[in-house]
């Protein structure tokens, strides 16, 4: 089975194609916020390289969120695109979980952290599971970054993320976890492939035309349309 994977929740894009668990090809790009520009000449450079095309594809994944607002709708709206386009099944993978795979030799409590601006974090609590991907522990949320940790309980955690370098300090002085290295905060294209191929051999399937991101926050137009503060959708 091969497996497009496709990433773009934050300021990078993530491809990768996958052999049932081999990567056969991955792209990793620092886009900022010009995925529309990026994305599918991207795409095009994968199969190039990897001799494979679009219409040998047997799976789509990717992340579902939470992220930046643009990023995603992007990223679903190509999905479903291709989806409709070649008549392949999705599965959604969360950002966060696909960030909790940088850490997935970790025995302990997980802690990815998405700057999401404004002392905020995206982030909830995940330990690697039997079949090698993480698990969810808690809830995904958005939290003010203080809050969050004043009520984290004193477990050894392996914090990871933009969140996390960005608030290293903050972590160092109410926490005992440990604030993982630049390299390992990557939102790779091959991590969402394989908890999403994992995903549909457990039965995880999304409905093509009905799947949405999930922001776990609104936007600003509907914010300042007084539909409130955040939510979890």
């Amino acid at each position: 089975m091969l497996t497009l994977a496709i990433e773009c929740a934050t300021k990078t894009i993530g491809l990768a194609l996958l052999e049932e668990e081999d990567i056969r090809g991955e792209l990793y790009l620092r886009s900022g916020r010009h995925h529309t520009e990026v994305l599918l000449s991207a795409l095009e450079q994968l199969f190039i390289l990897t001799g494979k095309t679009l219409k040998e594809v047997d799976l789509l994944a990717c992340t579902v969120g939470p992220g930046s607002f643009t990023g995603l709708r992007i990223g679903v709206s190509t999905v479903k695109g291709l989806a409709l386009a070649m008549s392949a099944p999705v599965v959604g993978v969360s950002t966060l979980e696909t960030l909790a795979m940088n850490a997935v030799h970790s025995s302990g409590l997980i802690c990815p952290l998405i700057d999401a601006g404004n002392n905020q974090v995206y982030t909830g609590l995940f330990r690697i599971g039997s079949d090698g991907v993480p698990q969810a522990v808690t809830s995904e949320k958005l939290i003010d970054i203080t809050l969050f940790l004043k009520n984290l309980d004193q477990e050894a955690i392996v914090f990871l993320g933009d969140g996390a370098v960005r608030h290293a300090k903050l972590i160092g002085e109410t926490h005992r976890g440990i604030v993982c290295g630049r390299g390992q905060q990557k939102l790779l294209g091959s991590a969402v492939g394989l908890i999403g191929l994992r995903r549909y051999h457990g039965g995880s399937v999304l409905d093509t035309l009905t799947f949405t991101p999930r922001y776990l926050r609104l936007s600003e137009a509907e914010t300042k349309a007084g539909f409130g503060t955040a939510i979890n959708r």
